[in-house]
């Protein structure tokens, strides 16, 4: 595939839910991993067309910014600000020049950033009541295919589970290998435009790099970068599995606290995704630990030095579709995972107000009743808030696998 200028232009789900919340508050905060796309997709956007873009990756704005932050904030009557989480002071000047429009005017500041700042312990202004927060994970499957949107879980969750088969045949996607899938990710430079695994592995290095050496450093001070490293390629090794911090740290060779503020820092920059359990507890003992997962398949992949992706890759890949399905809902629901302390399991649990949706992932092409185990056992457990079970595998018929359980193909949903 060749690049052209097309080719950073996919539609983005995300693009709505930023037009929505600039009709609403006065600051718009686009978050997500560095080369998610937040730049382009706001480039894209018509209301936008013309506003000022300034970014801190920019060294002299960086230092204004430090010193005069007002001064920035006060260069045009609406701007779009880059890169904020590189200055704590610039968030306080947005504030104050929110708070001195009494017209409190909706749109009027958008901010993008490569860091979660509500986890930030170094960023005390949240900028709350006055700001929206939207969240750009990497490409969804359908948005690589030009689809802009996610999967079709508020599809899945609107039915009863007695229709899902008419459901998924209505809005079912496009065979695709999960190997190729998982390989590729999501983030748009490698998923989408390079073509070889060579060309994929060289761009890898380099954001790794800069990852490491410019975005980590503007979070927190590393002492030892190479100590870091170490851990994400432990952490990659580990996706699906439950987190245990002395374990990694033993395996890496630094100590649990150190293990503890890295995670934290990878987490904050939107690399490692802690998935939380789902502990209401009725009838059976739970692990309540979370489980570890990495925001880019592809990534990871890399980070991990593994050349074929492994049943946990597909995992992620679903996972990383609920997410940013999930972070796009107007009243957001949970996506947790379920397991006893006698090893029974659910992957993922999607909790809505009302409904829970319980989702298995297999990997093999062929799927049996005992793989339904653990979601029959959560049905079980919640019959008054989930009615049916969805157990998502990589072959190519949808079927009910058990009275309560419907076996779909991964690539219909996603």
């Amino acid at each position: 595939m060749t690049t052209t200028a097309q080719d950073s232009l996919l539609p983005r789900a995300a693009a709505a839910a930023v037009v929505r919340a600039a009709r609403i508050a006065p600051v718009v905060v686009l978050l997500g991993a560095r080369q998610t796309g937040k730049t382009t997709l706001l480039r894209a956007l018509p209301f936008l067309k013309g506003r000022p873009y300034l970014t801190l990756d920019d060294f002299d704005l960086r230092v204004q910014a430090e010193t005069e932050p007002e001064a920035v904030v006060a260069r045009a009557p609406s701007l779009i600000l880059d890169e904020v989480q590189r200055s704590r002071d610039l968030l306080i000047a947005v504030k104050r020049a929110v708070d001195a429009d009494q017209a409190h005017t909706p749109g009027r500041f958008v901010l993008t950033g490569s860091a979660n700042l509500l986890m930030m312990e170094r960023i005390g202004e949240t900028l709350a009541g006055r700001a929206i927060y939207v969240t750009l994970w990497p490409f969804t499957r359908r948005e690589r295919l030009g689809l802009r949107r996610t999967g079709i879980w508020s599809e899945l969750l609107a039915a009863p589970s007695c229709v899902w088969r008419e459901t998924l045949a209505a809005y079912g996607g496009s065979f695709e290998e999960w190997r190729t899938a998982a390989s590729l990710g999501g983030l748009p430079v490698p998923s989408y435009r390079l073509v070889t695994s060579e060309d994929r592995a060289l761009w890898f290095s380099g954001y790794v790099q800069t990852y490491l050496e410019r975005d980590l450093q503007a979070l927190r001070a590393v002492e030892n970068l190479a100590d870091f490293r170490r851990l994400m390629r432990a952490a990659c090794l580990r996706i699906g599995n439950l987190v245990n911090q002395t374990e990694l740290g033993r395996d890496v060779g630094i100590a649990q606290p150190q293990v503890h503020r890295f995670l934290n820092l990878m987490e904050a920059s939107y690399q490692a995704v802690r998935l939380s359990a789902y502990a209401v507890n009725r009838t059976r003992r739970l692990i309540q630990s979370p489980k570890l997962y990495w925001s880019d398949t592809g990534l990871a992949l890399f980070l991990a030095g593994e050349n074929e992706p492994r049943g946990a890759h597909l995992e992620n890949l679903i996972l990383t579709d609920l997410l940013a399905w999930r972070d796009l809902q107007p009243q957001r629901p949970e996506v947790l995972y379920w397991r006893t302390a006698t090893g029974l399991e659910v992957d993922f649990v999607i909790e809505t107000a009302n409904r829970l949706l319980p989702i298995e992932v297999k990997a093999s092409a062929r799927v049996t009743t005992a793989d339904a185990k653990g979601l029959e056992a959560f049905l079980d457990d919640y019959p008054d808030l989930a009615d049916g079970a969805l157990l998502l595998y990589s072959g190519q018929e949808t079927f009910p696998l058990t009275r309560r359980v419907m076996a779909a193909p991964w690539w219909k949903v996603i």
